[in-house]
């Protein structure tokens, strides 16, 4: 074997290995140039004597365009001390969004100023950057109530710190009338709280409801220290509206097992008119073919 020959039995293999080597860099450099940046958005909300959970939407922008980051698991923490305490996880729909629920305020621990510290993280996928979202609040209750004077109704509320039971004045609160698709504001669209942590919004009247019943929301919405607090009341304080539901009313646009008594009697007597005049003709034609 020549010298050339030798030196090729080894240039060969190492220049396919070279070239192996640098397509599968290009390869890794093209998908990690693929993945796109995920974005993590959090709220903070509190049903007064109901749930407290965190709302979380992922999204992403692709070709200019936002999309919803779906069935992707994000890990929810309470950081203290520096350290990320796991609470446990979340998938998103297919809108991107999820909730996570606390059992109650006291699942989580806050810091010495009694400040509440959570983190939403995303370990990352084939196609979307890792991503993480911190917020921090403070607990707060609203204490809502109906009451009545010189023949008006009013909305009363109270904002307090949980912690120290001490009014917090300077919030906006909206006060809205419960609905099926879309709340009913009632008053100015914010109103401020005093310093006894206190709004009076008055009810409209004439303000239709089922039996005369009507919930009232008080609302602090997104606040920066305090997140979404929600506190509902009813009163008997609305105008009964009548149900003129005709669905279990006989009617043309009944369902089937509702259909008109006439519409039934016409139905069968043309089927028994047409049916009489098909037997009267097979009689007919066997006494003809008899005769």
């Amino acid at each position: 074997m020549s010298k050339d020959q030798i030196k090729l039995r080894f240039i060969f293999p190492a220049l396919l290995g070279v070239l192996f080597f640098f397509m599968g860099s290009a390869n890794l450099f093209a998908q990690k140039a693929k993945k796109n940046k995920a974005r993590i958005n959090v709220e903070y909300v509190k049903l007064m004597n109901g749930k407290i959970f965190f709302n979380i939407k992922a999204s992403s922008r692709v070709n200019k365009e936002t999309i919803a980051l779906s069935d992707i698991d994000l890990t929810v923490y309470n950081v203290l001390d520096d350290e990320d305490n796991e609470l446990g996880t979340a998938r998103t729909n297919a809108k991107g969004e999820s909730s996570f629920s606390l059992n109650s305020i006291n699942a989580i621990k806050a810091d010495s100023t009694d400040t509440y510290h959570i983190l939403v993280a995303f370990a990352g996928n084939d196609a979307f950057k890792k991503a993480k979202k911190s917020i921090e609040f403070k607990d707060a209750n609203i204490e809502a109530k109906i009451i009545t004077k010189d023949s008006v109704n009013y909305v009363t509320a109270v904002l307090t710190d949980a912690k120290t039971n001490e009014p917090i004045a300077d919030q906006s609160l909206k006060v809205q009338v419960q609905r099926l698709f879309k709340p009913l504001r009632i008053g100015k669209e914010f109103n401020s709280t005093d310093e006894a942590g206190a709004i009076s919004v008055a009810v409209e009247e004439g303000i239709p409801g089922l039996d005369g019943n009507l919930t009232l929301e008080v609302v602090l919405n997104e606040s920066d220290d305090y997140g979404t607090i929600k506190s509902m009341v009813t009163g008997n304080i609305g105008v009964a509206f009548v149900d003129e539901s005709t669905y279990d009313q006989r009617t043309m646009w009944s369902p089937r097992g509702k259909t008109p008594y006439f519409l039934l009697f016409l139905t069968y007597s043309g089927i028994f008119v047409a049916w009489g005049f098909i037997v009267y003709l097979f009689i007919n034609l066997f006494k003809l073919s008899k005769s």
